[in-house]
């Protein structure tokens, strides 16, 4: 049986592809059209389906569009149009006119629910041409089966179904969905039970936006910005934020409405120079963060009695606050799932039905071991295009040794290597390397990505190696927590070492990804440090590469030293490589 999951109510519209609870294919929108986080910044592109992932993702598995059993969508647009449940055609109130005019929040809401309603004919009829072969012969009608899944039940499901757990508890923070901002679960095999949500206009996730946006950043999208900026502040304004979110016990929480002006005077204009008062305001909200969800976590461990706990959500993306659940909640263990943003509920919408309507004996099929489930290259592809483009290259004899080499000298490198990688992390398909022990390297990496000084990057490390490297360090294969830095290893590693001392890490063993485990070995056995630099391969205001053609475009437009794609090592007359 094959499950088709697919968002796009938001942003970071994407696919994935499951058959018999197995995860086949997952891949971004923007992957393809080169369009960061998916869709331009107008709420009219709701109606816009993932096609090229959905192309992919049948592509991959060798299928038709046709052959695909269920489609499940990730939001249901009748939660919000009440007594219209269940209808196919709809006529929807224009805002401020009629008796359900005060059912809109926004004047979009019914522009964006009409799409969502009509999401079935979309994918029926509205493939792009170049797309049509694999996508086409699909009705409204069938022969796929369609299903609207609530936004948090998919993201819930994201987290728990992929999970490594049977069992576990389930919290999903964003901004919102339908009408839920923070949901509950409580997951036991195949089921997942609702255990409670706080609703509109509660929501921690906005409240982050919020600020975001104050502070000169755009929201849904640059909410790590302000994660990094708070390392450089004090906890000035935590009694302000405090006085606007409120626990109330039972997992419930209001958020009182905050002038941010009025409170903390101008906004920063975009682009501007920060001052102390945004750093201490960044980390205020960042405290208040963490103080009220350790609040919530407690509250679902006591009502639960689980001692594990999954998280899901754009505010899970947040690894300084995944560290302090983790090391400061009562639950044992905590798994947070990698696309944890908008683009993982395709994931979780796909499993969620595929769970529902399969016969099984309980049992989960699917863990979630690693995110290489995207586009992959052919040596052969990949060499046609370094061909056309009359790039001059070499084939490596040895890849993981002479890109050691390479990085052992100071030289960064993109790395291009097999499935690229889902969710917003790059993991060592489509990823950007280079040596941690120059502490000027951050300072390079920045300037080759043109990105702000004071954002930080982060270390690879070999599973095996992490304990000796960073404090308590456990197995973090999504680079989705932080760990400090142990003190006596700090000036062996500068480069990857935060303001604060910590470090986003991500462990590598070789069952993940062998060729990328080799390189880290390798480099090494040569400088005595089990540890690179690794940020995502991409420049600024552009997605993750995807293609060799992307990851050639990205190379020569930035001060990249080295490219090793597939097998051939590609350089720059100025790059002093061997």
């Amino acid at each position: 049986m094959y499950t088709l999951g697919i968002n796009a109510a938001f942003h970071d519209p994407a696919a994935c592809l499951v058959r018999d609870g197995v995860v086949i294919a997952a891949a971004e929108e923007e992957r393809f059209t080169r369009i960061k986080h998916g869709k331009r910044p107008i709420p009219f592109t709701t109606y816009e389906l993932p096609f090229h992932a959905v192309e992919f993702c049948v592509r991959q598995a060798g299928i038709r569009l046709t052959d695909v059993d269920h489609v499940a969508y990730s939001f249901d647009p009748f939660l919000l149009l009440g007594r219209h449940a269940g209808a196919s055609q709809i006529a929807i109130p224009l805002h401020g006119t009629g008796s359900e005019s005060n059912e809109w929040e926004s004047p979009w809401d019914p522009l964006a629910l009409s799409a969502i309603v009509n999401a079935p004919r979309h994918l029926a009829s509205g493939v792009p041409h170049h797309l049509g072969e694999r996508l086409s012969g699909l009705a409204e009608s069938g022969p796929a089966r369609w299903h609207y899944v609530p936004h948090h039940v998919a993201h819930a499901a994201s987290a728990f179904h992929a999970s490594p757990y049977e069992t576990a508890a389930v919290m999903t923070l964003d901004g919102r969905g339908e009408r839920a901002t923070t949901s509950y679960h409580v997951g036991k095999g195949q089921d997942l039970t609702e255990h409670g949500a706080v609703t509109m206009p509660h929501s921690l996730g906005l409240l982050y936006e919020q600020v975001t946006s104050y502070l000169g950043y755009l929201h849904s999208s640059d909410e790590y910005k302000v994660m990094a900026l708070a390392s450089f502040g004090k906890p000035e304004y935590v009694d302000i934020l405090r006085k606007s979110v409120r626990l109330l016990g039972g997992g419930q929480y209001v958020v009182e409405p905050l002038n941010l002006i009025e409170l903390f005077g101008p906004p920063r204009v975009r682009g501007g120079a920060l001052e102390q008062r945004h750093y201490n305001l960044a980390r205020s909200l960042q405290q208040v963060l963490e103080e009220t969800t350790l609040d919530l976590a407690s509250w679902l461990h006591e009502s639960t009695g689980e001692p594990r706990l999954c998280l899901a959500g754009g505010v899970a993306l947040n690894c300084v606050l995944n560290a302090r659940i983790r090391s400061a909640s009562p639950f044992k263990e905590v798994w947070v799932q990698p696309a944890a943003g908008d683009a993982g509920t395709a994931l979780g919408a796909a499993l969620w039905i595929d769970a529902q309507v399969r016969p099984t004996s309980g049992a989960r099929r699917s863990t979630m071991e690693h995110v290489f489930l995207g586009p992959a290259y052919e040596d052969q592809e990949i060499e046609a295009v370094l061909r056309r483009a009359k790039v001059s290259y070499r084939r490596l004899h040895h890849i993981p040794e002479e890109t050691a080499d390479l990085l052992e000298r100071d030289l960064i490198v993109g790395w291009f290597q097999g499935a690229m990688e889902f969710g917003p992390r790059a993991l060592g398909a489509r990823s950007i390397l280079a040596s941690p022990i120059n502490p000027a390297m951050q300072d390079r990496l920045n300037d080759i990505k043109d990105r702000e000084d004071f954002r930080p990057v982060a270390p690879v490390v070999l599973e095996e190696d992490a304990g000796d490297w960073f404090a308590d360090a456990r197995v973090s294969p999504f680079m989705l927590f932080v760990f400090d830095v142990k003190s006596d290893r700090a000036m062996r590693i500068p480069a990857v070492r935060h303001v604060d001392g910590t470090a986003r890490v991500q462990t590598i063993n070789r069952t993940q990804h062998p060729l990328y485990y080799d390189l880290i070995e390798a480099f090494k056995r040569r400088t005595g440090v089990p540890v690179l630099v690794n940020t995502s391969f991409n420049v600024r205001g552009e997605p993750i590469v995807c293609t060799p053609r992307d990851a050639l475009s990205a190379f020569f437009s930035s001060p990249l030293d080295a490219l090793v794609i597939g097998p051939f090592l590609v350089t720059k007359a100025a790059a002093k490589t061997p």
